[in-house]
Parts: C-alpha cells; sequence; structure tokens
C-alpha cells in the first residue's frame, strides 16, 4: 500500500491534502483450545474451522456457564462462531432452541446460509435445523416453518414484535418452551427511537418466556462502543451484573493504513476560509483512480441518494477514460433496494466480479462480502465507532488494506481532520437508549397486555411509570381490568392490533409515497418528507434526478418529474420552544449560578421556504417561499441561561465591578475583542454545541436540534437549548445533561482548534440551519464558552 499513497501524492489532482498518514499493525490469531462435540467439530473442520480465536473460546464458555454475554470486538473478527457453537450444542443435546435477531434482513440472509450449510452437514436426524422468519416470506412458507420447528430461528425484531410475540401461546408455544439461547447481533445498532421500541420488544419476550417457564441466555455481539455492558442490559432488560464482557479480538488482521484526506479550501470570492470544496467530488476522485489501479473498493456515505448519484458519476468518468469494463462493475448498495439486487450486489462483492460499489451504512452491518482492498469513507461517518466498523470491510486475512477519510467541512468532521489523534486514541462513544420513553410505552403495553395479560408486578419489566400508564390506558379503553384468584390483571381493551399499529423504525403516524408518474419510487415519514419532498424540492433517486412537483398532504403523495438541475435545496425554518415541565436541574463547575436544566418540552416549527443551492459550490442562487403545516415535537431538552455579566460584556457594556475587581463576586474573564452581535454569539454557541454532540454519545448530527434566543418566555432570559430530535427522546440528551461540563470543554475545544476569523462550516455554520446560519459570532460563541467552563 506504501506504492499507491506514493502513486497518489503524485496524481494530478493532488495538493496536499493528506493531513495524516499512518498504519496500524496488523496482528497474528491468538487461539484456543475448546472441546466441542465430534459430530460439530467435524462439520465445522470442512470450512477449515479446527481451532476458535481466544475470545470466540470465552464467549463460547461464558455461555456454557450460565452467563449473559457481550461479544463486542471489530468486524470481520469472527462473531458468528460464538453463537453459533452453544446454539447447535444444545440443540443437538435436546433440541432447545435459540432465537437469533438482526436488524436488517440482509443480515438475516446471510446468516441463515451460513448457519444452514452448517446443519446440513450435521445431517436430518441431528434435530438440528435452521430456518428464517421474515416480512418478505410468504404465509403458505411461514405455515412450513413453524411445522418443522426449526432449533435456530432467524427474525428481525419487526417480525418478533408483530409476527412471533402476538401468537406466542397459538403458534409458538413449542419454540418458547425450549427457548434457551437468545442472539442479539448488532446490538450497538438499536439505539435512537428503532433501540427504544426494541428494547421495549425484548421486554414483552422476557414475559413470554417466563410464561412458558424459559429462562433463556443472552449473547449480544457488538462493535466496539464506550459502554457494551450497560447499553445491552438497556436494551435487553436485563441485569448489568448478569453479563460478562469479551473484548480482546484475538483474530488476525494485516496493516491498515490510514490516510487522513482534507479537501482544499476555496479562495474564490466569496467563500472565506473554511469552505472546503465538495467531500463527494474528492471522494469520487479517489474511488475512481482506485478503481482503476485494480483495488476492490468500497465508498461510505451519508445518504442513499449521494451513494446513487456519485455512483453513477463514478461510472460515467470510468467510461470516460475508457474503462468500459469496469464502469459496468459500479454499484450502488442501501437499505431501499429490493432484497434480489442487494444479495446480487453482495455475492459480485465477494466474488470480485463488483470492483466498486458505493454505500450507505447498510454494507455497514456483518453481511459476508468477503475482504476488500480499499476503504474510502465519505466524511467522517459522524461517529468512532462507525469509523472502524467501515473501516474493518477493508482486508483480507494477513493482506494490507487502505483506509481514506476524506473530511467533510462540518465542524465534527474538521475536529476530527485538525485532531487526527482523537480518532485513535479517544475512548468510543457510549451507545444510548430509552425504554421508559412515554411516547412509546404506551403502544407496547397494549401490544403486552394482548399477548398475555397484565400484572402489578410487570413493573419489573416498564419501569416504575408502568402503574400510571395502566391508569391512564385504562381511563382511555385501551386496557380493561380482570378481577381473578390470582388477583388484578389486565388485557387489551382497544380492537384491532396494535402490534400492526405500531412501527419499530418510525413514531411518525403519518407517511408520503413519491410518485413518479404511477410508480411508487420510495416512501418518507411525514417529517422527512416536509424537508426533503416538498414543492421544488430536488430529489436523487437510483441514479436520477427529480423534481417534486406537488406535495397532496391529504392523500399522502409527493408527484416527481424528472430534471437535469445541476442545483440542490435547502429549507428554511422557524421554531419555538415552550418549556413543560423541568424534569432535574443543577449547576456549572464553573459558574454556581448557572443553572443548567433537563426539560420536557414542545418543539413547533415552521417551514417558511427553501433555498436552491449550486451543486458545485453550494453558493445560493435562489429562494422560494412554502405553505406548509407546522409540525410539533413532543421530547426531552437540556437548556442553560447566559449569566448577566457575560452578557453585558457580550453586549460591549461595561460589567459592574463589587469591591474586590470581579463580577457579582465572580472571576471575570477578559471581556470580548468584538462585543456587540449576541444573538450571534449564543446561535454560534448552540450550533457549535450541538455539533460535537456525535462526540461523545452514538447517534447522527440530525438526531439533536437546538435554539438559541436572547429572552425566553420560561426563563426571561437568553437561553440555549438542545433537544433530542426524536419524540419522547431517546437518552441522547439526558445523557449530554449528565456530563454537560464535558460536552461545553469539547465544544470549547472544536471552536478554538478552528483558525477561521468568524466562523466557517468548519465550526459554528449548519447545513441544517433554519436561518440560513444567520446570525452567527464565533468570536462570542468562544467567549461565552470559556466563561462558562474556565
Amino acid at each position: 500500500m506504501d506504492e499507491t499513497i506514493a502513486w497518489l501524492r503524485e496524481r494530478p489532482f493532488y495538493e496536499g491534502q493528506i493531513v495524516d498518514q499512518r498504519t496500524v499493525p496488523g496482528r497474528d490469531a491468538t487461539v484456543a483450545d475448546l472441546d466441542v462435540r465430534d459430530r460439530l467439530a467435524d462439520a465445522l473442520a470442512e470450512d477449515g474451522i479446527e481451532q476458535l480465536y481466544a475470545h470466540q473460546a470465552d464467549a463460547v464458555g461464558a455461555v456454557r456457564d450460565g452467563d449473559n454475554v457481550v461479544l463486542s470486538t471489530a468486524t470481520a473478527s469472527g462473531k458468528s462462531l460464538a453463537y453459533t457453537v452453544p446454539a447447535f450444542e444444545r440443540a443437538l443435546e435436546d433440541r432447545r432452541t435459540t432465537l437469533y435477531v438482526a436488524p436488517q434482513v440482509a443480515l438475516i440472509n446471510d446468516q441463515t446460509e451460513t448457519l444452514s450449510t452448517l446443519a446440513d452437514r450435521l445431517g436430518f436426524a441431528s434435530g438440528v435445523s435452521v430456518a428464517q422468519y421474515t416480512g418478505r416470506q410468504s404465509q403458505t412458507e411461514k405455515e412450513q416453518i413453524r411445522e418443522r420447528q426449526p432449533t435456530v430461528l432467524l427474525t428481525t425484531p419487526d417480525m418478533l414484535h408483530y409476527g412471533i410475540l402476538p401468537h406466542a401461546h397459538r403458534l409458538w408455544k413449542w419454540f418458547f418452551q425450549r427457548l434457551d439461547t437468545v442472539v442479539v447481533d448488532e446490538v450497538h445498532s438499536y439505539r435512537g427511537v428503532f433501540g427504544s421500541h426494541v428494547a421495549l420488544v425484548f421486554r414483552r419476550l422476557q414475559r413470554i418466556a417466563e410464561r412458558f417457564d424459559a429462562e433463556p441466555e443472552w449473547l449480544c455481539c457488538s462493535a466496539t462502543i464506550g459502554n457494551p455492558v450497560e447499553h445491552a442490559a438497556t436494551v435487553t432488560g436485563t441485569a448489568p451484573s448478569s453479563y460478562r464482557l469479551v473484548d480482546d479480538d484475538a483474530s488476525a488482521s494485516g496493516p491498515r493504513h490510514w490516510l487522513v484526506w482534507n479537501p482544499p479550501e476555496y479562495s474564490g470570492d466569496g467563500w472565506g476560509s473554511g469552505r472546503r470544496k465538495s467531500s463527494h467530488v474528492e471522494t469520487r476522485r479517489l474511488f475512481v483512480e482506485l478503481v482503476q489501479r485494480g483495488l476492490q473498493t468500497v465508498v461510505f456515505t451519508g445518504s442513499r441518494q449521494t451513494a446513487e448519484r456519485y455512483a453513477a458519476d463514478s461510472a460515467e468518468a470510468l467510461r470516460d477514460r475508457g474503462a468500459h469494463d469496469l464502469a459496468d462493475a459500479v454499484g450502488a448498495y442501501q437499505a431501499a433496494l429490493t432484497d434480489d439486487r442487494r444479495r446480487r450486489l453482495e455475492r459480485e462483492l465477494k466474488s470480485g466480479a463488483l470492483r466498486g460499489v458505493w454505500s450507505t451504512n447498510a454494507l455497514e452491518l456483518g453481511v459476508d462480502v468477503g475482504g476488500l482492498d480499499a476503504v474510502v469513507l465519505d466524511g467522517y461517518p459522524g461517529t468512532r465507532m462507525q469509523t472502524f466498523q467501515q473501516a474493518g470491510r477493508a482486508g483480507r486475512g494477513r493482506d494490507p488494506a487502505l483506509v481514506v477519510l476524506v473530511g467533510g467541512e462540518d465542524q465534527l468532521d474538521q475536529y476530527v481532520v485538525d485532531n487526527p489523534d482523537t480518532l485513535f486514541e479517544h475512548p468510543p462513544e457510549q451507545a444510548v437508549t430509552n425504554p421508559e420513553n412515554e411516547q412509546l410505552m404506551p403502544a407496547h403495553a397494549c401490544s403486552a397486555a394482548r399477548e398475555t395479560w397484565l400484572k402489578p408486578d410487570d413493573d419489573r419489566y416498564f419501569g416504575e411509570t408502568f402503574p400510571a400508564l395502566v391508569a391512564d390506558l385504562e381511563r382511555d379503553g385501551r386496557l380493561a381490568r380482570r378481577t381473578t384468584a390470582e388477583g388484578t390483571r389486565w388485557v387489551y381493551g382497544g380492537e384491532g392490533s396494535p402490534q400492526h399499529e405500531t412501527s419499530l423504525r418510525t413514531v411518525d403516524d403519518q407517511s408520503i409515497q413519491l410518485r413518479h408518474g404511477e410508480d411508487t419510487i420510495a416512501t418518507l415519514p411525514l417529517g422527512d418528507a416536509l424537508r426533503d419532498a416538498h414543492p421544488g424540492a430536488i430529489y436523487h433517486h437510483q441514479g436520477t434526478t427529480y423534481e417534486v412537483t406537488d406535495l397532496d398532504l391529504d392523500h399522502g403523495i409527493a408527484e416527481l418529474d424528472r430534471t437535469w438541475a445541476d442545483y440542490f435545496t435547502r429549507v428554511r425554518h422557524e421554531k419555538e420552544i415552550t418549556v413543560e415541565a423541568d424534569l432535574r436541574a443543577d449547576t456549572l463547575d464553573a459558574r454556581p449560578d448557572v443553572p443548567v436544566r433537563f426539560a420536557d418540552v414542545t418543539m413547533r416549527k415552521q417551514i417558511t421556504g427553501y433555498e436552491r443551492r449550486d451543486g458545485q459550490n453550494g453558493e445560493v442562487i435562489g429562494r422560494r417561499s412554502l405553505d406548509l403545516p407546522e409540525t410539533t415535537l413532543r421530547t426531552k431538552a437540556l437548556y442553560f441561561t447566559v449569566p448577566a455579566d457575560l452578557e453585558r460584556a457580550m453586549l460591549g457594556e461595561a460589567v459592574p465591578a463589587t469591591d474586590d475587581g470581579t463580577a457579582d463576586g465572580r472571576d471575570r474573564p477578559p471581556a470580548p475583542d468584538d462585543p456587540g452581535d449576541f444573538p450571534g454569539g449564543i446561535h454560534a454557541a448552540e450550533h457549535a454545541a450541538i455539533s460535537m454532540l456525535p462526540f461523545e454519545y452514538l447517534c447522527d448530527r440530525r438526531d439533536v436540534g437546538g435554539l438559541s434566543t436572547p429572552l425566553h418566555p420560561h426563563t426571561d432570559e437568553p437561553t440555549i437549548f438542545v433537544y433530542d430530535g426524536h419524540p419522547g427522546g431517546v437518552g441522547i440528551v439526558r445523557s449530554a445533561y449528565d456530563d454537560v461540563e464535558g460536552l461545553l470543554a469539547t465544544t470549547l475545544s472544536m471552536l478554538r482548534s478552528c483558525d477561521c476569523a468568524d466562523g466557517c462550516p468548519a465550526c459554528v455554520q449548519s447545513p441544517h440551519c433554519g436561518n440560513a446560519n444567520d446570525p452567527l459570532d464565533k468570536g462570542l460563541a468562544t467567549y461565552l464558552l470559556d466563561g462558562l467552563t474556565e
């Protein structure tokens, strides 16, 4: 790879973009002896598996000892054997069953194929059989699976929620009576709204298992995160003390060569310091060069539309070079593709027929596509966990691999680019989820009651708010009380199926179909549709660019026409926050007079219009107004006020001093260099704080939002809010509140590390700002955070 890196430095487009280069050395495997039944050992030996890695053997030993297990190791470290061995052993002994749960059908398909091959080698008489149970099977196929009574059942949380648990007593009694092991693959992906829903589904699973006198062990597989045991316990509803952590990766790996690549700054008029050329364009150049050089390469990018658009652009660039065969061997991989199409891409990647692919994080999960030569990250993925998960796709055994991180121009990307040591040395982020989300719990309580009656002691599954929740649902007629010889019970009192009425992937009730002619090309939740499919919006799909010509909210349809537009669109909006109730309060260590509160809030947002921006340089080329309905979000937020002495200094006013020369008895930071734009200062501080949340917690930058105002009616003071972007809150801001000092200090460090003069996309500008980043004042934001932390 050293030759390839030297070659990249000599390419005509190279302008010193490599700001950091390092090699993570490879390692030899560490194996351990593990006694496995001869029949299973022979079947594994056919795949060349005669010894297990030490971490695999440790995990199997822990399961045999009766412990719950969290296996937290890198991509392609062989985590699947850790649950395959005990699952097959227990099925061989007395047909005990294993439930395998994974977040994506692609992963279910991959594991079904691997496990079925192994089961076939054992023979029919072994009693070991494998089946998947997903929404993509017909009713007849599902009936046949239940009749066969497989010992290893693979499913998604969604199917467990609406297709298995509701029928546990009638159709699945045989399975739950023998349930011995629950495997939760990719447990780190169960966060946010999805993770909160899944955590409640697993609590319902625990109730069903108990009714059948089953006490399954839990084996959770995770990427490297900061709190694997705590997170696994929260998701599964089990005690952290019941887990054994296995996190010492003993698998073999080759040297991984890392490049941190920062696109050049624009130097033209109107750009200013900090504006950088598109990471997509830089990534496309690298991708085309690497593919043409013979390296099988995957690009990980942030959105489906980007993957589709730039895969098509890359293929066209290869054709322009005369490399038609390579152009035909480039594809786009993302979750919206049909199952057949994804499977074909996976097979072609594994065989080497597909030489390059642009992918969303859908390919980040443990689907077996073999080892690739190179991974290019189109922008910092948002977390160190995702960065190393995606980078782990490169490398075949002990062969060297190349990983190139191409920085975007926003705050988090540029902070990592400017401080690359943080990527390799900072502790991994924490995963957060909130199974006590009051907006999600009612549907799951009703679902649980429909599966098997609720009892007063079910609060051990659903938390201390459970009695009040049951009382509310009984008053609304959704639960009905029954008095039995065993005591009070509640059954579902509504109509229909609460399971089928509840999607685990979203909390939006309304969705919008995007149609081109008679074809529905995509479906978006209402909130996303108002942002991405408003009239006039440019929408990319499967290599085609569309313009939204009409949005019919009454019928849930957006009409699209093809277009050759060379611009993109971005909405503008206004919002306000109402504090419904303060839940917790604390003060800052550096400023005990500044309260920080965690609260239940309502955020109201009105999209007022959109901008057209040039596709090459991002400059605004036009604005249009929109008449769309207001949306509301009941969620959780942290907020704090700006103390009077800092406000006066930021406004350029004299601060009254006490007899000892301090401001109201406190040490006062030096006056800001350029006071005056107070609203811009608090707005910039809000943007900067939001941008750094993903540095400590596993979340996306769109998962949180903020608001700053010089005077808020709840506090009668200047106030900065940071709110959870999901109804009811999913734990992100709650965790940030618990460590608000760390968040403010990290934010201040980021501002200081950016060498721009007035604020740029790398520090205080946000691509999601509904006010077009106006006003913003980086200097005052730095002064404010300095005054709050030091």
